[in-house]
């Protein structure tokens, strides 16, 4: 049985990751801080598993990889759980920059460092990290998320040099804005409108959950020679640095 772990998967692209994945064939271990069981019941009988706590905490990760390590092991991770926050710099607190560093660099290095241990010992797998395309460059007011996500393309880059070898492979991507509840939440704050992303993205329209949960079940799927990249899915955001007047005037 392939096992695939993903975490944050109550909502938004951890859900719809988690979805593809079942579809393609593994048995998926849903995770999130919120309740799972009514996410679990829109999943087919006997292809997934649901366990619900805080990927920052230790004592968590290690009773995830036990239930994972019943299941026969985990072929691979999705350590997509994360948080966001808009604040400037001079403004943000030392227990906001701890937390963000907990849940978006802690919990993934707990992750990789437990459910890895499961995968070096079967000589394979997958991990993929869900960075961002703040950890490529900067976005304002954005300073401990983006430090967050530079910080996690440092682990996968680090990672994948250090256990390639040993038959694990682990990738990143690189998201840029995606329709999700988390998406709703930033855009109320009134830091930024529909039209700041559309006309942004030279593809003029935000990512979709789908777009990305490709991504990801292409960087996991066994027998590729892809490691060690943080693969921006933007619609060319990081790629082009034109400025909105002459990126408009090309649109049809």
């Amino acid at each position: 049985m392939l096992v695939a772990v993903i975490t944050g998967a109550a909502q938004g692209l951890g859900l719809v990751t988690a979805r593809m994945f079942a579809q393609a064939g593994y048995h998926v271990v849903l995770t999130d801080v919120q309740p799972l069981d009514a996410t679990l019941t829109t999943f087919a009988t006997g292809t997934a598993t649901a366990l619900s706590g805080d990927v920052s905490s230790e004592e968590f990760v290690m009773e995830l990889a036990a239930q994972t390590a019943a299941l026969g092991g985990a072929q691979v991770l999705v350590n997509n759980a994360g948080i966001s926050m808009i604040r400037p710099a001079e403004e943000t607190s030392l227990d906001e920059w701890n937390r963000m560093m907990a849940i978006n660099l802690a919990g993934p290095f707990l992750l990789c460092r437990e459910l890895g241990k499961q995968m070096l010992a079967a000589g394979s797998g997958a991990i993929v990290n869900v960075a961002s395309v703040a950890g490529l460059g900067g976005v304002i007011h954005r300073s401990a998320y983006n430090t967050s996500k530079h910080g996690l393309i440092g682990l996968t880059r680090t990672l994948a040099a250090e256990w390639g070898g040993r038959g694990v492979r682990v990738n990143a991507v690189c998201p840029g804005w995606i329709k999700t509840e988390m998406d709703v939440k930033d855009m109320g704050s009134g830091a930024y409108t529909d039209a700041d992303i559309v006309n942004r993205v030279p593809m003029a329209r935000f990512a979709r959950p789908e777009d990305v949960a490709a991504a990801i079940l292409f960087l996991a799927r066994d027998g590729q020679f892809v490691n060690g990249v943080a693969l921006p899915v933007d619609g060319g955001w990081h790629a082009d640095s034109s400025w909105d007047a002459l990126r408009l005037k090309t649109r049809a």
